[in-house]
């Protein structure tokens, strides 16, 4: 192994030198005004003493650039007795450890030894866990949970002949994953999968959205417009949260599906469709249905094939291999290397309840690994909402307080809680609320609620 000291004069370089007795360990030596990161590079180091005795503050900046070089290097730093206080900044800043002048070579040697032997047991065992996870990584998808293999055995087998299926499952649990991972299964995989994100429509534009219009059809109408249905023909569209789709629309979407056939607004020719449906919600049809919100002719129509996808808390085994498949995608990102969490951080994982699933497992890391400075994400890197339970914020919030509200000051607290939380995004709060946008609307003018004016939360006790 290669060990580099960096210093302003090979005093320590030729004091360890003289006490290696270690055939395996191999001493450079490179002054501070060298090109330290090109020597780095060019020798293959792993681990570094830096000599601190002659300018502090120009140690530190070295320090930090070839952390920022290669988080992985290991870099110790020698130098005169200093307080506590001060071998904390340095461990801070990125130093392994700090040892006080004289050097003990012994000390030093231990370190080394210890630090790479657990250096090369992380990588050998970080391999291992690659290899296993290519088992149980199916179109992007990862998991080892018996209900998800049969899941994605199903979607293997109905690939190539599904006419219309239907995905449900809570929020972020991957329903538009699945849906990807069928067109790219499917016969029609040279064709475009057309995706239309429901929620994000306005009521007003949904049928010209979905099938068109000719120009002058209405207020606004400059141009002819193709919908999405004409161009998902021969391919497969994707109508991403169904449950959002006006009724009126609905019937509209009914006639499509039934005799692929349209008429785009204002417009007298009838088009002729052929492509496979894939939908998707959050929401329980069924329920919608008995309150006259979704008709049970266009339900049963996309429901040829339902495929529920478990929420995350059903299958929490999965949550060592999402971490690592998502860290070596933030580490490509980022340009870090991030080799896991701690043992603090999975215990957290596993007990957590995960409301928003695999997407707020993935928002989660995507937060900490930006922050995070460390080789593994703590407790510290992560957002406050998943450090903190959420039935001890909402307790915080809506019950300790002195007198009892009504149900009605309650939700109105509530919905102003979760615009909050969601940075005011109507789309993600109505999820959360199980409610959809329309009556999320209602709600906000019924308790003369603004996106930007919302009465203050009840302070934590």
């Amino acid at each position: 192994m290669s060990f580099l000291i960096v210093g302003e004069n090979a005093s320590i370089y030729d004091h360890l030198r003289d006490s290696n007795t270690d055939p395996d360990i191999r001493l450079f030596f490179c002054g501070r005004k060298e090109n330290i990161v090109d020597f780095v590079q060019v020798n293959a180091i792993r681990s570094i003493l830096l000599d601190a005795s002659e300018d502090a503050s120009k140690s530190r900046s070295i320090l930090r650039d070839l952390k920022n070089f290669d988080p992985m290097l290991q870099i110790a730093v020698a130098g005169p007795a200093v307080s506590p206080e001060e071998v904390l900044e340095w461990v801070e800043t990125g130093a392994l450890d700090y040892f006080p002048l004289p050097i003990d070579p012994r000390a030093i040697f231990g370190t080394l030894r210890r630090v790479l032997d657990k250096q090369d047991l992380r990588r050998e065992t970080s391999l291992l866990e690659r290899k296993l996870e290519k088992k149980y990584v199916f179109q992007g998808i990862v998991s080892k949970n018996p209900a998800m293999l049969d899941i994605f055995g199903l979607v293997e087998r109905i690939s190539r002949h599904f006419s219309s299926v239907l995905i449900t499952g809570e929020t972020g649990t991957g329903k538009e994953l699945l849906a990807r991972a069928l067109f790219l299964l499917s016969e029609t995989k040279a064709k475009q999968l057309v995706v239309c994100d429901c929620a994000s429509i306005p009521d007003s534009l949904f049928e010209s959205e979905l099938f068109g219009h000719v120009r002058g059809a209405f207020t606004g109408a400059d141009r002819t417009k193709k919908g999405l249905f004409e161009d998902a023909h021969d391919g497969v569209i994707f109508l991403d949260e169904v449950g959002e789709i006006p009724l009126i629309v609905q019937s509209k979407l009914l006639r499509v599906l039934e005799n692929r056939q349209f008429r785009p607004i204002g417009g007298n020719e009838v088009k002729y469709v052929n492509a496979r449906v894939i939908a998707a919600t959050n929401r329980d049809l069924p329920a919608m249905i008995r309150k006259g919100e979704f008709r049970e002719d266009l339900y049963h129509r996309l429901n040829r094939l339902e495929i529920r996808i478990p929420p995350l808390r059903d299958h929490v085994e999965d949550i060592p291999l999402l971490i690592r498949h998502f860290l070596d995608a933030l580490n490509k990102s980022y340009g870090k290397s991030i080799q896991g969490v701690t043992r603090d951080v999975q215990k957290l994982f596993l007990k957590y309840s995960w409301p928003g699933n695999v997407r707020e497992l993935e928002n989660a890391l995507q937060s900490a690994a930006l922050v995070t400075r460390k080789d593994f994400v703590d407790l510290p890197d992560l957002p406050k909402s998943v450090r903190e339970p959420a039935a001890a914020r909402r307790r915080a919030v809506f019950i300790e307080r002195d007198n009892l509200s009504s149900l009605d000051d309650l939700e109105k607290e509530y919905i102003s809680y979760v615009l909050s939380q969601t940075k005011n995004n109507l789309k993600r709060s109505a999820e959360i609320l199980g409610v959809s946008r329309t009556t999320l609307y209602n709600k906000l003018s019924k308790y003369g609620l603004t996106r930007d004016q919302r009465p203050a939360i009840p302070a934590q006790s």
